[in-house]
């Protein structure tokens, strides 16, 4: 059995007959023509009943149409390229470094002891809790100094999340 020969439904007379009234609001159809394809639409019983109406009209078309028969002079033997998505990237996208420096940054911190350096950076949080470690404990002086050297030898990163520029 032909897909022409297939029967149809409720559903596609009336996806038939909505498709029909946008042609005909489009001023595609004479309110005659659209009158006659409707009723013709809801007395269709296979999907050959319902093609005709639509064979004059261009898009949209019923889905359950499927793709429309290529004629045979569009048919190919050529195989078409397939897409391929682009290769990624083999190199990370470059932050923008900070406007601040780790250099002053680290020293800051070894020079002042509680902090400065990370208020410095913008990283006000850390700046507190280091503030708050040196002058509640003696022994709170030595983290300050410690980040100072690392921020000298590794750099870190401002609030922001970008690199401190060296």
């Amino acid at each position: 059995m032909g897909s022409e020969e297939l029967r149809v439904g409720t559903a596609e007379r009336e996806e038939t007959a909505r498709l029909l009234a946008d042609h005909f609001g489009m001023g595609r159809l004479t309110p005659d023509e659209y009158e006659t394809r409707v009723t013709d639409a809801y007395a269709a019983t296979t999907l050959g009943d319902l093609r005709p109406l639509f064979r004059d009209l261009p898009q949209p078309h019923p889905g359950f149409f499927g793709p429309p028969p290529m004629p045979p002079y569009a048919q190919s033997t050529v195989q078409l390229p397939t897409y391929a998505p682009p290769a990624p990237y083999s190199q990370p996208m470059p932050v923008p470094y900070s406007h601040r420096s780790r250099t002053v940054a680290g020293v800051l911190q070894i020079v002042l002891p509680f902090g400065v350096g990370r208020f410095y950076t913008g990283q006000t949080a850390l700046g507190v809790a280091q503030l708050f470690a040196t002058f509640c404990t003696g022994v709170g002086v030595v983290w300050p100094i410690v980040d100072g050297i690392v921020l000298l030898v590794k750099g870190g990163t401002d609030a922001e999340g970008r690199p401190l520029r060296p």
